[in-house]
């Protein structure tokens, strides 16, 4: 479940909203009051959604969005009067006053977004810095010099240890390089 940060300058308000979240089935809810704590704790939690007011204590919601790391969204809770200011495409609107079915079905529609978009990102094959490809390939063409192996059996060998050992491939690399060098 999606972590949430309730940024509202008005406590009462920011504790009714987090209450219609916790009946709704939410539970990593964080009350702040300006937008300076919100990026403080966005700072602590890997992804979330941050809930807050057309203008904050301290800064306008704009500001804030772009203060944003990755993995967050934001729900802008704002006037009708104020409605048309907010017009941006990355920050999802919702008119006070707020219905409470809006907020959990915008909220749960963001989370399954997250979700989807953290599952794809783990799926991107990882880049491997210089160093760390110069370690497995030296660590393949020792293991091929010694044991008579093609390039793609070295491979499979380390990639098959590595997964017997549950360590990476470039510390099952350096593992073997030390190993094999030593003798």
């Amino acid at each position: 479940m999606a972590n949430i940060i309730i940024a509202l300058s008005r406590p009462e308000e920011a504790e009714a909203i987090r209450n219609i979240l916790m009946r709704n089935g939410f539970r990593s809810i964080f009350i702040v009051a300006n937008g300076a704590q919100a990026i403080s704790k966005m700072d602590d939690l890997d992804d979330g959604i941050v809930i807050c007011g057309y203008k904050l204590q301290d800064m306008m919601y704009d500001k804030l969005k772009d203060s944003m790391p990755y993995g967050f969204d934001m729900v802008i809770l704002v006037s009708q009067k104020n409605a048309g200011e907010c017009n941006r495409e990355d920050v999802e609107k919702l008119i006070m006053p707020l219905k409470s079915d809006a907020l959990v079905y915008s909220l749960n529609r963001i989370a399954d977004e997250q979700f989807r978009r953290r599952k794809r990102d783990r799926s991107k094959p990882r880049v491997r810095s210089e160093e760390d490809r110069k370690i497995i390939e030296e660590a393949k063409m020792l293991i091929m010099t010694r044991n008579h192996m093609t390039e793609q059996e070295a491979h499979k060998y380390i990639q098959r240890n590595s997964m017997e050992s549950g360590s990476g491939l470039v510390e099952t690399a350096e593992k073997i390089l030390a190993l094999l060098k030593n003798r």
